[in-house]
Formats: structure tokens, C-alpha cells, sequence
């Protein structure tokens, strides 16, 4: 007993550490010299895990744009950078008709560099995952493709369509899936990467590799169960269900669903609508939002306040972009949200209080700065 005791602080210093690790990992994907806040205050970022990170390298190649909106029609990724009240929004639009959009290792690769591009380019706001073919999203890997490779070939591809599925769950920018049409396997797996999903209530969606005898390879596993809890994604994954647009929404797969329209594009146009949403936004703040909500997700409550905390000094700094707004925040009017906005004196910053070991003591202390119902305010994140 008496050594139970005794090794109890350790273990509790170890608990510690690993949290402060864990945060400051976190903040190092923000961006370089970067630090923690209070209690969790700890070395500078370095720049090595910055270029890892999810806003753009300092003085990095420049967005590729070899993509746009005049590509060829047998281009089977068609990348277009939205222009006017849509600037800021970009769209994939995965485009082989012939083979019902399935992942070939030409897709892979141009989605690859596609996304490449966008996670470097500051000016993207919003990316729209969606198809260029009516009545399909994406239904999975190229089994003809497939059917022709070596056995040693088989890993390496699906390792591929896993690490580009990643990548776009990685973006640090909203992303959406626009599902107009069928999404199986892979296409589904590619769905539930992105932040936001809506489809029409037409479509087809669901992880039938079972029926295959393999499983899902492309981050199915672990992500539909986040999506709507591991024993509903079970089931569907034991029994390969499909579900259409009204049953996804009713397990919650996705947000929205929609009566398709005679363009076959009622799901995009929900997208274009969402990502409209996201465009007055501070562009900063939906970056580290982004970052807050993942990687608190994946740990426990006191863990996920502490990066919160960390998250949200890196808006409210000065040394952020957010600095040098004219007077901090905005007093936004209760019949519009844009309209009738007026200047207000910037609050000082009082951050959440670091962990102390109890989540009880935690959302006690939260409640302390949570602002009342009235009046309705938001601060502008970012740079005016």
C-alpha cells in the first residue's frame, strides 16, 4: 500500500506531462513560435513541425494552380476556385464517369496534389467535396484497376487511398461533402474525412466491404463509429448496409438532407450555402476552431479544456492576426448578424483555468466565463 502511495505522484506527473505533450503538439500544427498559455507554458514551436502543420510554410511554394475552372473533360479531378461573393470557396469535382468516380491511382494522385495546394493557400476559406457525375459521389476503390495489380500492389494502393483520405480530414480549413449520388466504400470513407456532410435523400451511401470479405480500408472503421457511435457503426459495417439520404440523416451520418432537384446538384447547393455561412468568419479562428475540436475529441474532457485554452490564446494574443482590430470585438445588432453592427471596447482577456485534476472544479470555474444571454455578442477572430 505504502508503495502504491508513493508511486501515485509520479503517476500523476507522468499524466501531467503527457497532457502538456499532447498540447503542445497541438499548438505546434498553429505555426511556428507559437506558445502555450499559463500554467501550460512550454518551449517555442518549432519550424520543423510547422511545415507539418495546417496553415502555410513561411515563405513556401506558391498554391498550385494548374488547376481551374477550364480544364479538360477527361480530367478526372476538376479543381475550381469559386470568384465573386464565393471567393474564398473551392470545389473538387471528382469526374470519372466511366467508372463510377472509383478511386484509380491517377484520381489518388491528383487529389493528392490538389490538396497539397489548398492546405498552403491562406486564401482558401472552404473546400466542397463533390461529383462531376450525376447520380454518383464515389463508389470506392477502381476494382478493375485493381483486378490487374500485382498482389504486392494491392497494400501500397490502399495505403494510398488511406493517406489522401487523411490528408482531407487533415485541411485546416471547413470542408464538405457534397452527396448527390451514390458513396460506398471508399466513397463513404472520403465523406466522413471531410467536416460537414449533406446529401440528397436519394442517395445511396453505406461500407459494404464485408460483402467482399475484406474491410473497410480507408479510415471507415475508426471514423464512422465517431460519426454515429460504435454500435450503430457496427451493424453497418457487419451487415454492409446501404442507406439513403432520409436514413443517414436519422443515425446522423449527415447534417442535411435534401429532395434532389432536376440538375441532380441539391447537395452542392446546400454545400454552396454552408460555405457562404463560413465566409464572413475570422479565417484564423476557423483554422484553430478546426484544430480545437479534433484534437479534443480525442482525448478526455480536462485534457481537451487544456488545448481549448491553448487554441484560444493563439486568437486572443497579441501577437495573433487578431491584433490590430480596431477595437476588438463587435456589438452585433438582434435583427441581423451583419447588419447594424457597431464597435465595442475590447474585453480583457481572462483565460479558461488550466486543469486541476477534477472535471467537476473544471465546469465550475468555466461557468465563471461563460457571458450572459444578453446582449448578444462575438468577437472578430482574425484579421478585420
Amino acid at each position: 500500500m505504502a508503495a502504491a502511495a508513493a508511486a501515485a505522484p509520479g503517476a500523476l506527473g507522468a499524466l501531467q506531462a503527457g497532457r502538456a505533450r499532447l498540447v503542445a503538439a497541438c499548438c505546434a500544427r498553429l505555426g511556428p513560435g507559437w506558445r502555450l498559455p499559463g500554467s501550460l507554458t512550454g518551449p517555442r514551436v518549432g519550424p520543423a513541425m510547422w511545415a507539418r502543420g495546417w496553415a502555410p510554410v513561411a515563405g513556401g511554394s506558391a498554391p498550385r494552380r494548374g488547376y481551374s475552372s477550364e480544364v479538360k473533360t477527361e480530367d478526372e479531378l476538376r479543381v475550381r476556385y469559386l470568384e465573386e461573393e464565393n471567393r474564398g470557396i473551392v470545389v473538387l469535382g471528382i469526374n470519372r464517369a466511366y467508372a463510377k468516380n472509383s478511386f484509380s491511382k491517377n484520381l489518388v494522385k491528383m487529389l493528392s496534389k490538389a490538396v497539397d495546394a489548398l492546405k498552403s493557400d491562406k486564401k482558401v476559406r472552404t473546400i466542397i467535396v463533390r461529383s462531376e457525375v450525376p447520380g454518383i459521389f464515389c463508389a470506392g476503390a477502381d476494382l478493375k484497376e485493381r483486378v490487374k495489380m500485382n498482389p504486392s500492389e494491392v497494400g501500397p494502393f490502399v495505403s494510398k487511398i488511406r493517406a489522401v483520405i487523411n490528408e482531407i480530414a487533415n485541411l485546416p480549413v471547413p470542408t464538405i461533402a457534397a452527396i448527390d449520388g451514390l458513396a460506398l466504400g471508399g466513397g463513404l470513407e472520403l465523406a466522413l474525412a471531410c467536416d460537414i456532410r449533406v446529401a440528397a435523400s436519394s442517395a445511396k451511401m453505406g461500407l459494404v466491404e464485408t460483402k467482399l470479405a475484406i474491410i473497410p480500408g480507408g479510415g471507415g472503421t475508426q471514423r464512422l463509429p465517431r460519426a454515429i457511435g460504435i454500435s450503430l457503426a457496427k451493424e453497418l459495417i457487419f451487415s454492409a448496409r446501404v442507406l439513403d439520404g432520409q436514413e443517414a440523416k436519422a443515425v446522423g451520418l449527415i447534417s442535411h438532407v435534401l429532395e434532389q432537384n432536376q440538375e441532380g446538384d441539391a447537395a452542392y447547393r446546400k454545400a454552396l450555402d454552408l460555405a457562404r455561412e463560413f465566409l464572413p468568419q475570422g479565417p484564423v479562428a476557423m483554422r484553430v476552431a478546426k484544430l480545437a475540436i479534433n484534437q479534443g475529441m480525442e482525448v478526455d474532457l480536462v485534457t481537451g479544456l487544456a488545448i481549448e485554452e491553448a487554441c484560444y490564446a493563439q486568437v486572443h494574443s497579441p501577437g495573433s492576426e487578431r491584433a490590430g482590430c480596431p477595437a476588438g470585438g463587435i456589438e452585433v445588432a438582434k435583427d441581423s448578424p451583419r447588419r447594424g453592427a457597431r464597435a465595442v471596447g475590447a474585453r480583457p482577456h481572462r483565460p479558461v483555468p488550466a486543469a486541476r485534476g477534477q472535471e467537476d472544479k473544471v465546469g465550475g470555474d468555466l461557468r465563471k466565463h461563460l457571458p450572459g444571454p444578453s446582449p448578444v455578442r462575438s468577437h472578430l477572430d482574425g484579421p478585420c
